[in-house]
Formats: C-alpha cells, structure tokens, sequence
C-alpha cells in the first residue's frame, strides 16, 4: 500500500499546506485543490502552541512566524464578580524561550502558502470538492459544478469541518463564539498574555495580542465573545451599541478593543463540534485536521493538531512502511484522543449552562492547579507535548 504515484490536498488550510509543503520539499508530487476563487484565510486569531512552531522550523518558516506573530508566556482568566484568577497557565518565565506564538490566520496562512509555493506546489482555486471515488490507479477528485481531475494514488483531505470527503459526524457544542480583529491598545493589557474574564460558565470574553500582517506594522489583538449557538444568528438582529455596552459592563477594559467594531460583520461567528475519526485513513484517501477530529477552542490546539497531523503524515509517507497511512493514524491516535478527552473535560466548566461546573472548578479545581506538580502539567498540557505528538517517532 505504499504511495508512489502524485498526491492530491484537498483544501488550502493549515493543515493542507502544511502537508504540501513538507511532501514537496522532499521530492513528491503534489496538488492542492482548494474552493475559493483565491485561496484565503478564514477566522481571527489562533495560538501556536511550542508542538506547533516546531513543525514551522522543519517547514522552514518558523523563524519569520515569530516576527510575526506576538510571544504569550501566560493565560490568565479572572472571574468577573470577584476578580480572583481562576485561570493562570505559565509556558515558562516572562521573555523566556518557551511560549505560545498568538498569530493571525493570515499571516499563518501567507507563510504556509509562500511555503507551498517555493516548493513548487500546483494549486487549483475555484475547486469545490464533493467526491473522491475509487478508480483504477487511486482515486479522482469531482467538483460540485461536475468537473474531474486525476486520477491520484492519494487524496489528503484536509477540507475543515465541512469536507464533503469525511465520515465524521461531530456532536455539535451548545456554545460558540464571535471574533474580531481589532488594533492593539498599548498600555490597555498587559503583552505577553492572553486575558480572559468569566461569569459563571455561561459568559466568556478574551483578548489576545496577534503580532502584524504581513507588510504592516501596526500591532494586532483578536477579541472573543462567547455565545450559545442558538442565540448566534440572533446576535445580527441586535443593536450593536447595546451589545457593546454589555461587553463593557462585565469588562471594563473591553472597551478601547471595541472603538473600531462598527458593524456586525466587523465579528466573525465560530461554531464548535466534538468528534474523532476511529480509522481516519482508508483505500486511497486519508483525513487530517478538522476532517479528521474537531473539538472546542479552549486548550488552544486547533491549528496545532493540523500541523502535527501534517508532519506525521509526511514523515510516514516519505518511509518505507508497508502501510504508511496506518503508520500516519498509529502516530498521532494517542495524542489526539488525550486532546479531545481534556477538551471535552474543560469545555462545560467554561462555556456551557452549569451552575455546578463552575462551582467545582473555581472551589476545587482552581486551588489544586497551583499545587506542584500540576502548574508544570499544565504547562505541558497547554504546550502540546503533555505525551509525545509523534508515538513512536522522536519530535521535533
């Protein structure tokens, strides 16, 4: 079962370009397929945990990703009522070496696409993938307007969580969020950390340091607001002054981060589900990122788990195994199901209804995190590499 023949990457994500660029470093053959007329970012911001800017280095980028981006050293979260911290994760002392590297999408995305580029990386926009059907010598790609490319000895999915190419069927998480991009207000927050404030679990905001743009100097930080699902859609109909001065009344220091928010299209809304693929791989096609496994934001390992399923599935796919994608989903199932189960233990002490979880996490759950050992656990935990990200192989 050995992958000889050109690869297909469906989707232009961080995950897809990930994988491109680090198989066509190497010498394969590789095509990515994404659907937008140009491909583009979609989101705010992210964190790239130190898992995640390792797998940058063997890309090649890592080093123009942390000019970019904004080093964090600290979460910390303060309950909105009573001010005590009930949140604080340190990477490691302030202006050490070992942090988490806040970074908007885009210029995640300019970097992993540049990458793709300088590797020689065909990549064809406008392409709405909607079937992978076996054929002989692997399988073809059709789109949605009927189109057909191919045929590939590998289709790489790497299309989100709306990949047409999965079999995952994902739970759907009660809460969401709404983001927005906004200038940086010095002196507003302290740099170096991610600030977030929390009224029980069912009112959640967050502001984090994004670093720039490419080709631009000003700095950047990403707001968040959390939401029930069903009162997403409803948020649009509401007076975006009275919103406002809602973020305002439960934080305070929100209130220069919203200056530049005018319209609602100004916050992008985000949608969370929870799910894993138990065989992420079959005949001629494997799943990677989103497609493969979702969960909620609150570890900070989205684009984190992309990358690393990227990386593992290139250094599978460039050995000798007789089975590289079984050697792909081998590497990477224990550290995935260790993710998905924390993120699915924190998630309703943060966002959810419950009186009771919130209750037992600041009572019970906040004092026991600042015993030793666990300020390191979490550290490794929040890191990525809590357990190795690669079984079996040694990272970075």
């Amino acid at each position: 079962m050995t992958v000889t023949g050109p690869i297909a990457v469906v989707g232009a994500g961080i995950g897809g370009l990930a994988a491109a660029a680090l198989l066509a470093g190497k010498g394969r053959d590789v095509t990515v397929f994404d659907r937008f007329e140009a491909p583009k970012p979609v989101g705010s911001g992210l964190v790239i945990q130190p898992v995640g800017l390792s797998v940058l280095d063997r890309i090649g980028v890592g080093a123009e990703a942390r000019a970019l981006g904004a080093p964090l050293w600290r979460m910390l979260g303060h309950e909105a009522q009573s001010g005590r911290a009930i949140l604080d994760v340190r990477y490691g002392p302030d202006g050490g070496d070992r942090f988490g590297l806040a970074i908007h999408r885009a210029s995640l995305f300019h970097l992993l696409y540049e990458a793709a580029r300088a590797a020689r990386v065909p990549i064809v926009a406008s392409a709405m993938i909607a079937a992978a059907p076996e054929v002989p010598g692997g399988r073809d790609l059709i789109t949605s307007d009927g189109r057909r490319f191919g045929p590939f000895a590998l289709v790489i999915d790497a299309a989100g969580a709306g990949s047409a190419l999965s079999p995952l069927l994902a739970r759907p998480l009660p809460y969401g969020a709404i983001w927005g991009t906004v200038p940086w207000q010095d002196g507003a927050l302290p740099a170096g950390r991610l600030s977030q404030r929390y009224l029980r679990a069912s009112k959640m905001a967050g502001i984090m340091p994004l670093g720039r743009l490419p080709g631009q100097d000003r700095p950047l930080a990403a707001i968040f607001w959390s939401l029930r699902r069903n009162d997403l859609a409803s948020w649009h109909a509401r007076d975006l002054s009275d919103w406002k001065a809602e973020v305002t009344a439960f934080w305070p220091d929100f209130a220069p981060f919203l200056e530049t928010v005018q319209r609602h299209d100004d916050m992008v809304g985000a949608l969370y589900s929870h799910g894993t693929l138990r065989r992420p791989w079959g005949k001629g096609i494997v799943h990677i990122g989103d497609a493969a496994h979702r969960a909620s934001p609150q570890l900070g390992q989205g684009a984190n788990m992309a990358l690393l399923d990227a990386l593992a599935l290139s250094v599978a796919l460039l050995s000798d195994a007789d089975n590289p994608l079984a050697v792909y989903a081998a590497m990477r199932r224990w550290h995935v199901r260790i993710y998905q189960g924390m993120s699915r233990a924190f998630t309703p002490q943060y966002q959810s209804d419950s009186r009771i979880l919130p209750m037992v996490r600041d009572h019970l759950l906040v004092p026991v995190s600042r015993m030793p050992p666990v300020p390191r656990l979490l550290s490794r935990l929040v890191g990525g590499d809590v357990l190795p990200p690669l079984a079996g192989h040694p990272f970075p």
